[in-house]
């Protein structure tokens, strides 16, 4: 199958099970939140695949879905999972029961602060077409020093941070919100469990993590 195919239906698979959730959790499909918010992951999601198999088709393979090696990282995502599940399902709910009264010029916020996440994410796979799904080094695999990564460690990481918070705003469940918190420790656990491999398998990596101090958050951590 040609790879701008699997890249995109693997995508709009994901957008098609985000809304299984938050439709079944909130017990309507009246839900013009989740309706924007799924709009704009899947549009954005499809233009960053045109975007790729224009000018480095090889960035679409090494982001398909695949199965981490690492015990620990297989353990990172399974959390993971579960707790993007709970904040779906809890945006859901919160719509079900009305806890939240998000103002709706607050909830396009969110999707246009998606829309941007996603579109940072497409600059960081640009800087870095190494990035991949899964923990590991590629044979020959560069440090990339520049642009994002001249700044923090892990731009694709503040990417996914960004998108925790973005998305319960998106979808108007404030309550959602406190679900990120166990998200972060979760993706701090995947930060330090990868940068372990990166300074072993990696040459020059220690080197670089003395450069650039900050490995998520400028200034901060």
């Amino acid at each position: 199958m040609n790879i701008f195919v699997k890249s995109v239906a693997a995508h709009l698979q994901g957008v098609a099970m985000t809304g299984l959730v938050l439709f079944l959790a909130a017990g309507t499909v009246n839900y013009w939140q989740a309706w924007t918010y799924l709009a704009v992951i899947a549009a954005v999601g499809v233009l960053t695949s045109i975007w790729f198999l224009r000018t480095d088709p090889e960035v679409l393979r090494r982001r398909l879905p695949a199965a981490e090696s690492r015990r620990s990282q297989k353990l990172v995502v399974a959390a993971s999972f579960a707790l993007w599940g709970g904040l779906l399902a809890v945006s859901g709910l919160d719509h079900r029961f009305g806890w939240s009264e998000v103002p709706t010029a607050l909830c396009v916020a969110g999707s246009v602060l998606m829309a941007v996440q996603m579109g940072l994410v497409a600059l960081v796979l640009t800087q870095n077409s190494h990035a991949k799904v899964t923990v590991g080094v590629d044979e020959d695999q560069p440090i990339i020093t520049t642009g994002m990564y001249a700044v923090i460690r892990h731009p694709m990481y503040a990417c996914t941070a960004l998108q925790t918070v973005a998305t319960p705003i998106a979808l108007g469940s404030y309550w959602a919100l406190a679900v990120a918190v166990p998200i972060g420790a979760v993706l701090v656990t995947r930060i330090l469990d990868e940068e372990e491999l990166l300074c072993t398998e990696l040459p020059g990596y220690a080197d670089y993590a003395q450069r650039v101090r900050h490995r998520l958050v400028p200034g901060i951590w």
